[in-house]
């Protein structure tokens, strides 16, 4: 594995506004989670965001919105948001994070300046609708092939411990290796009293096999990226992931939670002997 460590920032730039049921998400308004909601964040703070995690070393940077899909106003929304963002940081690599899309919507996503487009398959097919039923699981699957077909870089993972069986988790490994794709978040379920699912039932050992499992099954990924209920997972034995097969990570805050101070992630992969990734 690569000395060096690709590192990744999110900005939830769109709040806590989505329609749909997705049981292991704090942004639905159906279960009324105690987060903060907003329409749209100021530009402006968005772009102070964007230069914070550039000064930290992160390479790529992601821009969330809350909703099912993309519509005329998030898209007009999001590529304000990127041309903005490239012209006071034009050395980090934009990712966009919206829900379902059309190739069309895409490529548009593209021409301002968008590099690559991040929708998760959460689970497996199989088990989808036991944690979402306002939209289908194929649904995530064509944005993705639509993510392939628009030209940008997929990238797309999901979450584990959500009650989901061994053979879901392969399922859904298996399915993220046939999109191809060159990043795979991992996410580990970080559960809000709010949600409708029961407390993540993992252990550090059993998620740090998963790690290990998603590197073997999607060998030709250039990044496993361990993401959203990292410091939770794996508390004091974070530094594990990089030998299970992770080379990347999120730092700072998620979406709706708070992530590990960043110089301590940073200082982490020092210790370590990694260094941070400068190119993609």
């Amino acid at each position: 594995m690569s000395k060096n460590i690709f590192l990744c920032a999110i900005s939830n730039i769109n709040s806590g506004t989505c329609n749909e049921d997705c049981k292991f998400c704090s942004q639905s308004v159906k279960y009324k989670a105690d987060i903060e909601r907003y329409i749209q964040k100021p530009v402006d703070d968005i772009v102070e965001e964007a230069k914070a995690a550039r000064a930290s070393g992160a390479l790529g940077f992601c821009l969330v919105t809350a909703n099912k899909g993309i519509d005329d106003k998030v898209l007009k929304f999001v590529c304000e948001v990127a041309r903005a963002v490239s012209a006071e940081v034009p050395n980090l690599r934009l990712i966009a994070c919206n829900g379902t899309a059309s190739v069309e919507q895409l490529l548009v996503l593209k021409e301002a300046g968008v590099k690559a487009y991040n929708h998760n398959l959460e689970t497996a097919e199989a088990f989808y609708p036991e944690v979402c039923t306002t939209h289908p699981w194929q649904e995530r699957y064509e944005t993705c092939e639509n993510v392939n077909k628009a030209g940008l870089t997929l990238i797309t993972g999901g979450i584990f411990g959500m009650g989901e069986t061994q053979e879901d988790r392969i399922s859904m490994l298996k399915a993220l290796k046939s999109l191809n794709p060159t990043s795979v978040p991992l996410n580990f379920y970080h559960h809000n009293a709010a949600l409708p699912l029961n407390p993540n039932p993992l252990t550090t050992d059993e998620a740090l096999a998963l790690i290990t499992l998603a590197r073997e099954i999607i060998s030709d990924a250039d990044r496993i990226m361990v993401a959203g209920g990292r410091e939770l997972m794996f508390g004091a034995r974070q530094n594990e992931i990089f030998e299970a097969g992770a080379n990347s990570i999120v730092i700072g805050n998620y979406l709706t939670t708070k992530g590990r101070d960043k110089s301590s992630d940073l200082e982490m992969l020092k210790s370590l002997g990694f260094g941070v990734a400068k190119t993609v």
